[in-house]
């Protein structure tokens, strides 16, 4: 069985965790290990997500569709390799899974600093890709061996928020350092991504090194037949896997693509204000989610998703009107707007989504319920911005918002069919009494 702190199994579903302090408190020192260390993980993936196009076209001198391409590949391999790591995480349990992975990862920003070929290239992020395939089902079941509960939906809300602190600083700081007439400062912004890498590496060869995700096979409990058919044929996980696919695909597949495009195409702004706007996103993130959690805790998390919903198709209504006066300081201000109201929109996302799925899974199946949960968001990412190409390069800059709202509010109709038939358990009700499975 995953590991059990009493301090933390015994907290039922209906405990409240209410204060920051009461949550540290509450979690084991392995999770304490995960939480104190995700900005520093995150921190050089910050520096060098935002310019890896730039280093490849700009600095290597590759064709800006090659560039794309070689970008494409993180994202495909990731999708590829998830399925078969979901079912080693079950196999041989998510720690010497991650470990491979950040083996590949630290390798691949390695050989990606010094690409000089695009079959280099092409090595190096593909490296990366395995990684980003099986860090998340491998990390989120990691947590849901170590929380419980409340607490396991407050973690991934945490998380989440250092997640983003991680990479908004790293980002900044990347920008202020990076020139594309010195190839040696792209160098060295990738170095430190591998070795932010060995952050988590040495938490798994050390304090974490007895978590065990992956049940006892002497335990008595049976397999569940048919692996990811069987699991997908479960009504709550495929109407969950749907919404997370779709609130990806209106929403953080847009975000590298969809949403900048948008913004200096049709609301004509700068690209100081983009980037004002993304530092927006991450400062609302960091400031409210644990505000956002407090509010959240005891509630239905398919209700919650409602609201996040609406607060989506919000967003994208402001920034459709930003189209109405381009170029102007109210297309500026609506712009920055949207992207606040969309990361208010992320606080309630991410800690119920994850929340869900491992309270669905066994042990025995952690690693494959999160795999899918990767896939669906993967699948959303690809997509998304592959829509929004086609759509804005076609000058459908209307039909395109018009896309974005009606996918928000039919992630509110995919939440209330979910609420439907997933248990009241994982569906973090307060009542023990559990809808049809």
């Amino acid at each position: 069985m995953g590991l059990q702190p009493p301090d933390v199994r015994g907290i039922g579903q209906n405990a409240r965790v209410t204060g920051m302090k009461a949550f540290w408190n509450a979690l084991p020192t392995e999770g304490r290990w995960l939480l104190s260390t995700v900005a520093i993980q995150t921190f050089g993936r910050g520096m060098t997500l935002p310019f890896t196009i730039i280093y490849l076209h700009e600095v290597r001198g590759f064709e800006l569709g090659l560039s794309g391409a070689l970008m494409s590949l993180i994202a495909i391999t990731g999708l590829v390799v998830t399925g078969p790591g979901g079912t080693l995480i079950d196999r041989f349990g998510a720690r010497r899974v991650l470990i491979a992975g950040l083996l590949a990862m630290i390798a691949g920003c390695s050989l990606l600093a010094f690409a000089t070929h695009p079959a280099i290239a092409a090595v190096a992020v593909m490296l990366i890709g395995v990684n980003f395939g099986v860090s998340w089902p491998g990390f989120n079941a990691l947590i849901a061996s170590v929380v419980d509960g409340e607490v396991r939906q407050q973690y991934f809300g945490v998380n989440f928020a250092l997640v983003n602190l991680g990479i908004g600083i790293g980002g900044v700081i990347g920008g202020f350092f990076v020139n594309v007439d010195d190839p040696a400062t792209f160098t060295a912004i990738f170095l430190i991504d591998a070795a932010t890498a060995l952050v988590p590496l040495a938490l798994l060869l050390g304090p974490l090194r007895h978590v065990r995700t992956q049940s006892d096979p002497d335990d008595g409990t049976a397999e569940e037949p048919g692996g990811y058919r069987a699991i997908v044929r479960r009504p709550a996980v495929l109407w969950l896997t749907l919404l997370t696919f779709l609130a990806v695909f209106i929403g953080y597949g847009q975000m590298e693509a969809g949403f900048p495009a948008f913004a200096r195409q049709v609301a004509g702004v700068s690209t100081q204000v983009v980037g004002i706007a993304f530092a927006v996103n991450t400062a609302v993130i960091v400031l409210l989610q644990f505000t956002v959690l407090r509010l959240i805790t005891g509630r239905r998390r398919t209700r919650v998703m409602q609201v996040m919903a609406l607060v989506w198709a919000l967003s994208w209504v402001v920034l459709g009107a930003t189209g109405l006066l381009p170029g102007s300081v109210a297309a500026a201000i609506g712009v920055i707007a949207y992207m606040g109201v969309f990361a208010f929109g992320e606080t309630m996302l991410q800690p119920t989504v994850p929340a869900i799925y491992n309270d669905l899974a066994t042990d025995r199946t952690r690693g494959r319920y999160n795999a899918i949960n990767s896939a669906a968001f993967q699948a959303g990412a690809i997509t998304g911005p592959l829509v929004a190409g086609v759509m804005l390069g076609e000058g459908l800059d209307a039909w395109f918002i018009a896309l974005m709202v009606a996918g928000s509010l039919a992630v509110g109709l995919l939440a209330s069919a979910l609420e439907r038939v997933v248990p009241a358990q994982a569906n973090g009700a307060p009542s023990a009494e559990a809808a049809p499975r």
